[in-house]
């Protein structure tokens, strides 16, 4: 918001010093005549239709009719130059019997005819259609054909399987020195036939007993005692099972001496 001040105010009367602006110099650049003189220069000289002083043609060089026209040069007889390419032999004359081959008397209809009745018919090309419209394309470039029969390898076993086939076998036989040493060196022992039977059948026995457990828990686990007995007893009958399955599909156990 600004105020407005009435036209005629007691702060008129007051004597004010009268402010005077001072303007500054223009700017004149320093270049200013060198631009002159050049622009003087290079317009000047030509102001009207051309340059002022032109010489006049003569009369006498008027324009002739193909006198623009390209000149060739005179034609002069072909001559082989020596040296520059071996000349044909010249045309026999009239006289001269030319030397001819030994003529053999060939029935050229009759041969053609035979080499076409021996011939084997044309095999047309396999192709195969792509479209409902019947667009025809090239057989052999179409994924088809089974070229994988024709490769020199095939029937091999790949070379990585020979390879990861050798690892293991290295590994085998690292793995059955170092359970050599460690029977030698008496650190484990191997579970006999018998004592390996007796532990799977007391595994069986200890699953039994919890199993009849189990199936004497009642139905509705409505606390928290009936349910932390379930939970362990499913605990242990899940490690029972693990146990059971390890020495059932493992015939040679061994076992660490503590």
């Amino acid at each position: 918001m600004t105020t407005i001040y009435p036209p005629e105010s007691i702060y008129n009367l007051i004597p004010q010093e009268e402010v005077q602006f001072e303007t500054p110099p223009r700017y004149l650049s320093k270049f200013r005549d060198q631009v002159k003189q050049e622009t003087h220069s290079s317009k000047a000289a030509h102001r009207t239709m051309g340059p002022t002083k032109v010489e006049t043609p003569s009369p006498e060089k008027f324009l002739r009719k193909h006198s623009k026209e390209p000149k060739l040069p005179e034609k002069k007889p072909f001559a082989y130059m020596d040296g520059e390419r071996p000349r044909k032999p010249s045309i026999p004359a009239r006289i001269e019997t030319p030397k001819m081959g030994i003529h053999i008397a060939r029935d050229f209809i009759r041969d053609n005819a035979i080499q076409n009745l021996l011939a084997a018919p044309r095999q047309p090309q396999p192709i195969y259609a792509d479209t409902k419209h019947g667009d025809k394309q090239p057989l052999q470039c179409s994924g088809l054909v089974p070229k994988y029969l024709k490769k020199k390898d095939y029937g091999q076993i790949p070379e990585y399987l020979l390879q990861r086939k050798e690892e293991e076998g290295r590994a085998q036989l690292e793995y059955d020195e170092y359970v050599r040493e460690r029977l030698r060196q008496g650190a484990m022992k191997q579970l006999s036939d018998e004592e390996r039977l007796s532990t799977l059948q007391g595994l069986k026995k200890n699953w039994e007993e919890l199993h009849h457990q189990y199936q004497a828990l009642s139905i509705v686990t409505d606390t928290s005692p009936k349910k932390y007995i379930k939970e362990k007893l499913e605990m242990q009958m899940k490690q029972l099972e693990k146990d059971i399955d390890l020495i059932e599909r493992h015939k040679t156990i061994y076992i660490a001496n503590n």
